[in-house]
């Protein structure tokens, strides 16, 4: 008895001490080495640094450098109207007859638009529309300060002008794009007097190049662009992303009178050889040929019986003029002229005016079905006032 009593004990003892230890080791904190502390992991990325001379966040630079050579212009008409309106009245006019004063009085018409001088020595370019029948032009510079000037010369059929500063305050001159090579996408200014407000800036891209028939002007080659053009601008500056002038901004496309993202710039490159002619001569000269003509389409191709549907119309012929002295007729088509093929009548005014008086040319085309190929001299085109 006293043995089972002892063996009792015992397993109650190991039974505790077992519990105690299984305390220590499970239920207790451990002492433990301290865990860092949790930060997310470092990683390597390369720096991004965007060099300004990668691509401008500002266009100021070009625009202090050109905004100095564009010029305002006012110009004014001044007519005269009959102020005996109110001697009208058939009372009067029974009472005093032919007795009445005849008073009249001038009314003054202004307008505006902008310019560009391409030279230090003073000249300006702008559109023929903006000076068309001033009595007055007032031209202000960049700084304010007005300036006289004088007609150099004037173009109606490309709608450019070149005046002339009379000042002798230092000017100038815009710094010219001489590469000659605007592509769809360029960035590019217009700067101008848009509704009179003041030198404004406006940004866009070149649209397209060579636009024509658009029926504008005679000779067109337009740089289509959607910075905003609006009343006012015309004759200003179109200026690429460093400043250069690469045309000079004419007209736009509205319906409204205000921009609509379609406006149209003269290129330089254009501009330049008539501003030449207009200062050293007063006025351009180019070829002529004294047709009238229109594109053949194929209506007009049956219509006519005519060979095949390309080429130009002849319509007219001036009497003694270079075609009626090669012998082409009303209803001929030209196909060629000299060894250049002619699929529109712009082409073809483009082509002849191009070429100075006294060119031999050589119009190949149709009479018919008869091939035909006549010779002649190009003359010198009328001037349009």
């Amino acid at each position: 008895m006293r043995m089972r009593k002892l063996l009792s004990l015992l397993l109650t003892a190991v039974t505790a001490g077992l519990a105690g230890a299984f305390v220590v080791l499970f239920m207790l904190p451990q002492q433990t080495e301290k865990a860092p502390a949790l930060n997310p992991p470092q990683v390597s990325r390369p720096a991004i640094d965007m060099p300004r001379e990668s691509g401008p966040f500002s266009y100021a630079q070009a625009v202090a450098s050109a905004s100095p050579s564009v010029v305002n212009i006012f110009t004014a008409k001044i007519t005269t109207e009959s102020q005996s309106l109110r001697f009208r009245d058939p009372l009067l006019q029974h009472l005093f007859g032919n007795m009445l004063p005849e008073q009249t009085r001038r009314r003054l018409d202004t307008s505006l638009g902008s310019g560009v001088i391409v030279s230090e020595d003073g000249y300006l370019l702008t559109n023929h529309h903006v000076i068309e029948g001033a009595d007055e032009i007032k031209v202000v510079l960049a700084n304010g300060k007005s300036v006289s000037v004088s007609i150099v010369g004037s173009d109606a059929e490309s709608d450019l002008a070149v005046l002339k500063i009379d000042t002798d305050t230092p000017l100038q001159a815009i710094r010219i794009d001489s590469s000659g090579r605007q592509q769809v996408g360029d960035v590019v200014l217009a700067i101008g007097n848009p509704f009179g407000v003041g030198q404004t800036v406006t940004m866009g891209i070149i649209s397209a190049t060579g636009r024509s028939h658009l029926g504008i002007n005679t000779f067109e080659n337009f740089i289509q662009t959607d910075a905003a053009i609006n009343p006012g601008n015309s004759g200003g500056a179109l200026v690429n992303a460093r400043g250069e002038l690469i045309g000079i901004n004419t007209a736009i496309f509205s319906k409204t009178g205000g921009s609509h993202g379609i406006g149209f710039a003269i290129p330089f490159d254009l501009a330049e050889g008539i501003m030449q002619q207009l200062i050293s001569s007063g006025h351009v000269v180019r070829g002529w040929l004294g047709i009238q003509g229109q594109d053949v389409t194929d209506k007009l191709a049956e219509a006519f019986s005519l060979h095949n549907s390309e080429g130009i119309l002849v319509t007219g012929v001036m009497e003694d003029g270079p075609a009626s002295t090669a012998g082409l007729r009303p209803g001929d088509v030209i196909t060629r002229v000299n060894s250049t093929r002619i699929d529109n009548s712009q082409q073809l005014v483009q082509l002849i005016a191009s070429q100075p008086p006294g060119t031999r040319l050589t119009i190949g085309g149709w009479r018919g079905n008869e091939e035909i190929q006549l010779e002649t001299i190009s003359g010198e085109r009328p001037a349009i006032e």
